[in-house]
């Protein structure tokens, strides 16, 4: 597991992955047609604001008492909880067809059928459509036109003060859809308001709101019958329908739903593990339990996990220093909420056919080699919410060009919410996997995002890319090219996405796909520990 990488290697990866994407020119040239034809997203943030500088310039208020405050960074405040109406404004009264996403936590209610709300098109102080989270339990989409309130569509939800939600409204033509935490809660026709302005608003309540991103739109809005087809080059798969929204962050989907199911420790004991030793006894202990522990444990190398655990870090401060967590021929294995830092070898090593694993919510930092490495036949899995910072090699999936014949038809994997944060490499670097799913990710400043070699099929869409040098590469290094499939995906600041280099396989499981651009903001919001 222990690879010694020197700067020459490094750069001879580099030299590589040049030589691969000389071969694949007509790749290039398929990629520079789906641009024009709408095959890939090339979607630009019209606006953001989070309000970290400390003021809301920008911003126009109406209505209210408004501050920029700080909570955790700076956010913006309405604090009047006797205020009928409170607004603030921002954007172009001829923007039409966009996205707008805001985290939203309302901190008080005055009364009954009061709420917090997020809209665009404003097209004057008493004129939009808005998101609004009501007190009543409630999550609605509605036209709202002075005193007329049309209700497009809604859902019961549980709003509780004190709580974030990140609420995401998309206005295309006259269709107009909402989510709130990823899941799509409404979306409906109507034709009141053609273009305004995005606005903050509560109604007798008192909130705060931070992290407000719009975007134009680019491509169909994702639907909860799950994700739309769109153009494709040939050999692509299509989406499968989803017969149910996606669920919140934290949530189970994908791979490690697959010809079985994931999990973990529940319907067995529950221990609360107090050192280091009894947790390194305890995960590789035998029968079906969740290990549950806080704080900082020191442990070394790489320390073996047995079948049927749920392993859960509690609060944000769960983490291991200076070691690693290996599973080897095991199978219902789930890692959840740990911090990981300092490793010496791995931070989670998944190998030799171990199969059917979730590692969700994890931050992972400043390691020696891999994050979070699949290898040697393991299949049906899913790696989901994880941060990783302040490190290069990030997800292997396939050790070794040569290993075919233990690889092939294995090594399925799911890649989605997960926060790539300045990590250099492997995002996921994949070989043989085919289909391997990389789905609403959000990738920030870094060398690559995601390889395919040795054969593999990877889909990747619904994406952010956002500083990245090359967002994906067919081919990586002296490995033989593996296709990959990109659609849909949001680039800022990036180089050009490579495609083709053969077929892909068809997805079989249901998912629902957000648009690319919201996902910076859903990922940054709910990714890594602290957050379930």
């Amino acid at each position: 597991m222990r690879h010694a990488h020197s700067p020459g290697a490094h750069r001879a990866r580099r030299a590589g992955l040049v030589t691969a994407a000389a071969t694949i020119a007509l790749a290039v040239v398929m990629t520079a047609l789906l641009n024009l034809t709408g095959g890939v997203a090339m979607a630009a943030t019209l606006f953001s604001d989070n309000f970290n500088s400390g003021s809301a310039t920008g911003w126009s208020k109406s209505g209210g008492d408004w501050s920029v405050v700080t909570d955790g960074t700076g956010t913006f405040q309405q604090a009047k909880v006797d205020s009928e109406l409170a607004r603030q404004f921002a954007g172009s009264t001829s923007w039409t067809n966009y996205t707008v996403t805001a985290r939203v936590k309302p901190t008080g209610f005055s009364g009954s059928g009061r709420y917090a709300a997020l809209g665009a098109r404003s097209t004057g102080s008493s004129t939009r459509y808005q998101l609004a989270l009501l007190n009543s339990g409630r999550a609605e989409l509605q036209a709202v036109n002075g005193s007329s309130v049309t209700v497009i569509g809604g859902v019961n939800l549980t709003v509780s003060t004190g709580t974030w939600y990140t609420l995401q409204l998309t206005a295309s033509g006259s269709t107009l859809t909402g989510w709130v935490n990823g899941t799509q809660v409404a979306s409906g026709g109507n034709s009141q308001f053609g273009a305004g302005r995005i606005v903050l608003v509560t109604s007798y309540a008192t909130a705060r709101f931070d992290d407000v991103v719009v975007s134009d739109s680019a491509g169909p809005a994702p639907t909860t019958g799950g994700p739309q087809p769109s153009a494709s080059p040939p050999g692509s798969p299509s989406p499968q329908p989803s017969s149910s929204p996606q669920p919140p962050a934290g949530g189970l989907v994908g791979w490690a739903t697959v010809n079985g199911s994931t999990s973990g420790g529940s319907g067995g004991s529950t221990v609360n593990v107090t050192s280091a030793s009894q947790f390194l006894s305890e995960i590789n202990s035998s029968g079906t339990k969740t290990i549950t522990f806080s704080g900082t444990f020191n442990i070394s190398g790489m320390n073996k996990v047995a079948s049927n655990k749920t392993i859960l870090g509690v609060g944000s401060s769960a983490t291991l220093v200076g070691g690693g967590l290996t599973l080897s021929n095991v199978s219902n294995v789930i890692i959840r909420n740990i911090n990981f830092r300092d490793w010496d070898d791995d931070a989670i090593n998944v190998e030799t056919s171990s199969h059917h694993v979730w590692i969700d919510h994890n931050s992972l930092s400043n390691g020696y080699d891999g994050a979070i490495d699949i290898k040697r036949g393991s299949d049906y899995i899913t790696v989901s919410w994880n941060r990783i910072f302040n490190h290069d090699k990030s997800m292997l999936l396939g050790h070794s060009d040569d290993n075919g014949s233990q690889d092939i038809g294995h090594l399925r994997v799911t890649y989605h919410h997960n926060w790539f944060d300045g990590s250099g490499t492997r995002h996921p670097r994949v070989r043989f996997g085919n289909p391997v799913h990389v789905y609403n990710n959000y990738y920030n400043g870094n060398e690559y995002g995601v390889a395919s070699t040795c054969g593999a099929g990877v889909l990747v869409e619904g994406n952010y890319f956002e500083n990245v040098d090359e967002p994906t590469a067919v081919g990586y290094a002296d490995s033989p090219v593996g296709a990959i499939v990109q659609r849909n995906n949001y680039f800022v600041g990036s180089g050009s996405p490579a495609s083709g280099g053969g077929s892909v396989n068809s997805i079989p499981y249901s998912y629902t796909l957000q648009t690319a651009s919201s996902i910076k903001s859903i990922v940054t919001a709910s990714a890594g520990t602290g957050r379930i």
